[in-house]
């Protein structure tokens, strides 16, 4: 929208950690929104993705995962859904894929997938976070979503609490055009503004990981934390992978975890591999997230065997390149001996 771009030309910079914790507001334009229509979308999904679908409640908000036969996601999604429709969450590089193959396994359920990303109530996705978020969002909500992964709907829109970061809530405000052209100049007069970069940033720090083109079929659910975030539901039928999946689970087959760290390479990307110092010859993991932290480098969620966490000397692109430091995540790497 013209205004986000107007702002947007005035804060070009990628805002840092710190500033994020202070509060901040930022246009999310990478992610698309699947809809689905018909009385047998629940159960269509139920069978398809890593979560519950058919007990999802409409103030609740899941993630979930779509895998290949072979276990390996294909797509991570933010789930919802209201009377009528449930909607699926994912960035816009993978969503016309990705609906297509969903489409190709509905047969004769009775539910329709399309594309509602430009709808008339999601002409503005905004990210907010931060200390002083909280008090300004009271002047278009009566009540707020009271716990992480829930939301609630009203006059100015849909308001999605997501996963925590930096000690504080962070929120994703669908909106209409109408309602952005009021709520617009208030926040960015009240909050620092970031670019996309700076909601991704968050999400990093939340811990929370997305797959994009970049990282399709690379990793099994619990390689990059899905079951710790509750994105895997191991008591639900089955759904491809299901199998490949539990055996992960209950046998420990992976030896493998996803962790936070700061890299001094702003060129740091997601699909990138790197390496332990100890095992130099084959990569120990990859980088499944990315963004500027407005010092030069970039801060990652990055794949990696559990021996090399352990150890911490990992490097970027070969043992000779630029060292990683590992930072704090925000929850505990249960091993579960994977």
């Amino acid at each position: 929208m013209s205004s986000w771009n107007e702002l947007l030309a005035q804060h070009a910079a990628p805002l840092t950690t710190a500033q994020l914790q202070a509060g901040f507001v930022a246009p999310i334009t990478d992610l698309g929104l699947i809809a689905l229509d018909g009385e047998e979308s629940a159960s269509f999904l139920h069978n398809q993705l890593t979560n519950d679908v058919e007990h999802l409640g409409q103030g609740e908000v899941r993630l979930a995962g779509y895998c290949s036969p072979k276990g390996r996601l294909l797509a991570s999604f933010l789930m919802w859904r209201n009377a009528t429709t449930i909607f699926l969450q994912l960035p816009r590089d993978i969503q016309a894929p990705v609906q297509k193959r969903l489409s190709m396994f509905v047969l004769r359920s009775k539910t329709k997938l399309s594309d509602a990303t430009d709808a008339p109530a999601n002409q503005l996705l905004l990210g907010l976070g931060g200390a002083s978020a909280n008090t300004l969002l009271g002047q278009w909500f009566s009540a707020l979503p009271a716990a992480p992964y829930t939301r609630i709907d009203a006059e100015a829109g849909t308001l999605i609490r997501v996963a925590d970061a930096f000690g504080a809530p962070r929120y994703q405000w669908l909106m209409s055009a109408e309602t952005a052209a009021a709520v617009v100049p208030v926040l960015a007069g009240k909050l620092t503004v970031g670019a996309g970069d700076a909601w991704r940033l968050s999400e990093i720090h939340a811990g929370v990981p997305q797959i994009a083109k970049a990282t399709q079929e690379q990793f099994v659910p619990q390689m990059v934390n899905y079951e710790l975030l509750g994105g895997v539901n191991f008591k639900k039928g089955c759904y491809p992978g299901q199998e490949i999946v539990a055996r992960s689970q209950y046998l420990g087959k992976l030896k493998r975890r996803t962790t936070l760290v700061s890299i001094p390479d702003a060129n740091a990307a997601a699909g990138m591999e790197v390496f332990a110092t100890a095992d130099p010859e084959q990569p120990c993991g990859m980088i499944v997230n990315a963004a500027p932290n407005g010092q030069g480098g970039i801060d990652a969620l990055v794949e990696m065997k559990l021996a090399a966490i352990e150890a911490g000397s990992v490097r970027l692109g070969s043992a000779d390149g630029v060292a990683l430091t590992f930072l704090d995540m925000p929850y505990v790497l249960e091993p579960l001996d994977l």
